[in-house]
């Protein structure tokens, strides 16, 4: 899985490219949350669930259904959020689905449920350059958690970044051309 640091910048990215009149601060807020919500899955490993199962790690919580129907639920109650419903409920889809996305993208584990409930297969892509991060903190402050804080750097943060500037970039000119 990327680490808990990297999910949020999507999220992130999204909201400096779009600007806080699209996407309102508060919104971002929730989007950063939507991008680290799918691994509250790793109670399950408390309750005795198995990695493997549609329940486990990187399972029905790392689903694109999953993130549709926590997406709507909170759309639907949109008044704080101070957005449209359908700009709530993309935000935060694509802020919780491209959790899954991260971690399909990772040299470790044992890929993501996707299309749970419909299908238990789980995905990893083909291009694969983030390495996996240990689970649990007295694990991950070692060389290896450095190791896996750059892979995060080069492939989440500096297009993330980039994004973010081509976003403010665009914005900027096209105020300057509206004046």
């Amino acid at each position: 899985m990327a680490t808990i640091f990297s999910h949020p910048a999507v999220p992130i990215s999204l909201f400096f490219f779009f600007g806080k009149k699209r996407i309102p601060v508060i919104l971002a807020i929730f989007g950063i949350f939507f991008s680290i919500l799918p691994d509250f899955d790793v109670v399950a490993f408390k309750f005795g669930i198995p990695y493997e199962s549609d329940w486990g790690h990187r399972g029905f919580t790392h689903s694109i259904l999953f993130a549709l129907v926590v997406s709507c639920i909170v759309a639907f109650f949109r008044t704080k959020l101070k957005a449209s419903w359908l700009i709530i409920f993309l935000f935060l889809s694509v802020s919780a689905i491209s959790h899954g996305v991260l971690d399909a993208m990772t040299t470790g584990g044992l890929g993501v449920g996707f299309f749970l409930p419909w299908r238990s297969e789980r995905i990893f892509f083909e291009y694969r350059p983030i390495r996996v991060s240990p689970i649990g903190p007295k694990n991950f402050f070692t060389e290896r958690g450095w190791v896996v804080i750059q892979s995060e750097l080069l492939y989440i943060w500096v297009p993330a970044f980039l994004v973010s500037i081509v976003g403010v970039g665009v914005r900027r000119l096209s105020n300057k051309e509206g004046e």
